[in-house]
């Protein structure tokens, strides 16, 4: 098994503790006037998302996490089942509702998603950083309005809600941040 010790933590880093799967948020090496160094770390729990402060002595040894992410194409839902297709095998993997994050609202149908699991277990889907999508209903633009930083809501193909600029009309495409959930740009046609 690799291991991996509290000084070697680094922001992203899986490792395993008391049987559950942490991911390392934030870090920080303290070494106090008087005493003993430490390794002050935010840590989040993968599979239920809890985030814990602990500080660790940097010898102490944790059992590395490999954590897989594997990307797959979202396919369709029924009820409270999302299907993804690995693109490779053509297999479909159901994965319950619960595990999906805030930002699925942006991801549709055929597009790649990071499925991450933990020894066989889905925890997280991941929708690409950066998504296109069309506009499916929101007040109409004004022409000469140019007003910058004023805002209407608009409902996207997916039926997610976000803030637009003015300008933008039903059935114009947009791109979004998913991590953020923002509006970015107006796609050329």
């Amino acid at each position: 098994m690799a291991m991996i010790t509290a000084g070697d933590f680094r922001n992203g880093v899986t490792f395993e503790m008391d049987g559950k799967v942490m991911q390392v948020v934030e870090f920080q090496h303290v070494k106090p006037g008087k005493g003993a160094a430490f390794v002050r770390t935010k840590m989040k729990n993968v599979i239920t998302g809890a985030v814990t402060e602990t500080s660790f002595n940097p010898t102490a040894k944790f059992e590395q996490a490999f954590v897989d992410r594997k990307e797959m194409e979202y396919s369709y839902n029924d009820g409270d089942l999302y299907y993804f297709m690995d693109m490779e095998s053509y297999e479909m993997t159901p994965i319950n509702k619960d595990v999906l994050g805030e930002n699925f609202k942006f991801v549709k149908e055929n597009m790649p998603c990071k499925i991450m699991s933990y020894k066989g277990s889905v925890f997280g889907v991941e929708p690409p950083n950066f998504v296109e999508l069309e506009v499916t209903q929101t007040d109409p633009g004004f022409k000469g309005d140019t007003a910058t930083n004023v805002t209407k809501p608009a409902t996207l193909e997916t039926g997610a809600e976000i803030k637009v600029p003015l300008f933008i009309n039903p059935g114009d495409k947009i791109r979004i941040d998913t991590r953020t959930g923002e509006y970015l740009e107006r796609c050329k046609n």
